[in-house]
């Protein structure tokens, strides 16, 4: 089989990175293998996400850049498939197709399990002199996973496993029920099969992923509904996985058996990514959260008596519509309160078709600016003390990489922090893949540094 170039370019979230390695793998049959660089590939995927600012406009700048790449193949006389796909390509299918002839195919985050077909589609087209004009949106998530399960798995350390998709909560500022669609969980009897796949790869951590992950609640095979902490136990007992987490969750589904989870189980890791949004009982009803601050509080500190050491991670949006100074003052009062190993914080901008956009009380860009800076400065000086409260602390870290230094490996710590060891020349490639114990010896705010123990 000639063998081809694959190029995708992955925007956004977690679920983006799996879906863009979903992508490889049904694309490895029909002869395509991975490049790091565009301008060869004969098929270019951009997957998109929808949740950045501007994130539409930054996708046709990347449109735009690759057509004189395809331009200059076909002079060539060689053809190049460019493609769109993800939540930018949900929302916005048609307009893409009307926007930009250059693009063949424009697919959702739900049909790319399709993409051999429509690939194969497209080339017909153009080799009978026609335009490739594909659009494939559809929201059937189920058959998606039919289909993904069946592909082998490649040998790797680390591996996200989707358990569920989509959301109901219909948080006003939120385009993913709009792009995702709605909640559906993967069977028990899915998971675990491709969870056995992913162990006799090699992989030792994996992270369960989900738009709202802890809202899972699928059927076994005897007919009853699982909820997270029972899938996490079940996979805790497959042969080969020694961490587990997942990502991300919403506090409405924070239960009491999940925060057990943490207590119990030493293959759920101590961290938790925990998105609040806002201090504010007052904006978190606009935003339609479903939790108030108290809620929230209650779970961090319910979560601390499981388990002690657990980093707490969380995001934030800054000037949300109607947001005054001291709602924004209370959102620095929680952040205070929490104390956060580490978090992500932005400017809301307004998403089309969200309840948001059409509120009448935006707040202005440099109030937003002026807030946002000053809770990162809280949230990054948080970091860095979370980070300085490990050093002199022996770690399990799970080396994933080279580090900066020839004599240096890169890996995470159960907290997931980055960590860069010093390893020495002649043992950079023999760790790869495996847990070692680190001791602590140095750290800054967004990495830590150590030694083998």
């Amino acid at each position: 089989m000639e063998k081809k170039k694959l190029y995708i370019k992955t925007y956004g979230c977690q679920m983006n990175v799996y879906d863009t390695e979903r992508m490889v793998d049904v694309m490895a049959p029909e002869g395509y293998m991975e490049t790091d660089t565009p301008e060869d590939a004969d098929l270019v995927v951009l997957n998109t996400c929808h949740i950045r600012e501007k994130a539409a406009e930054k996708v046709y700048s990347d449109i735009g850049r690759i057509r004189k790449m395809k331009d200059t193949k076909k002079k060539d006389g060689e053809e190049m498939v460019l493609a769109v796909g993800g939540c930018v390509a949900q929302a916005e299918g048609a307009e893409i197709m009307k926007r930009a002839p250059v693009v063949d195919m424009v697919f959702g985050p739900q049909t790319y399990h399709n993409l051999p077909d429509m690939v194969n589609q497209s080339l017909s087209l153009k080799s009978q002199g026609e335009k490739s004009r594909i659009l494939d949106t559809g929201l059937a998530v189920d058959e998606k996973f039919d289909q993904l399960s069946k592909k082998d798995v490649k040998k790797k350390a680390t591996a996200f496993l989707t358990i569920q998709e989509g959301c109901d909560k219909f948080c006003t500022f939120c385009v993913v029920p709009y792009t995702r669609g709605a909640e559906f969980s993967r069977s028990i009897e899915d998971l675990v099969k491709d969870a056995e796949k992913l162990a006799k790869a090699g992989v030792v951590e994996v992270t369960l992923l989900g738009q709202n992950v802890n809202a899972f609640h699928g059927v076994s095979e005897n007919g009853e509904e699982w909820r997270l902490p029972q899938l996490i136990r079940r996979l805790a007992k497959i042969d080969g996985f020694e961490r587990i987490r997942y990502t991300t969750s919403h506090p409405h589904d924070m239960t009491d058996e999940l925060l057990k989870v943490h207590g119990d189980l030493k293959e759920c890791m101590p961290y938790l990514h925990l998105p609040v949004q806002a201090g504010s009982d007052r904006i978190l009803k606009a935003m339609n959260r479903t939790h108030d601050s108290a809620s929230y509080k209650d779970i961090i500190r319910d979560l601390r008596k499981e388990r002690p050491d657990i980093a707490i991670s969380g995001d934030f949006i800054v000037g949300f519509p109607g947001e005054t100074d001291e709602d924004f003052k209370e959102t620095m009062e929680l952040v205070r309160d929490v104390k956060y190993a580490q978090a992500y914080s932005f400017k809301y901008s307004p998403r089309p078709g969200t309840p948001a956009a059409e509120m009448d009380d935006q707040v202005e860009e440099n109030i937003k600016s002026e807030r946002l800076s000053r809770l990162q400065a809280l949230l990054k000086q948080q970091q860095a003390d979370f980070n300085n409260s490990v050093i002199g602390k022996t770690l399990s870290v799970l080396i994933e990489g080279k580090g900066k230094a020839e004599d240096a490996v890169f890996g995470r710590s159960p907290y997931m922090q980055a960590v860069q060891v010093k390893v020495g020349a002649d043992k950079v490639e023999e760790l790869q893949g495996k847990i070692v114990d680190v001791k602590i010896n140095g750290a800054n705010t967004f990495y830590i540094e150590g030694i083998l123990a």
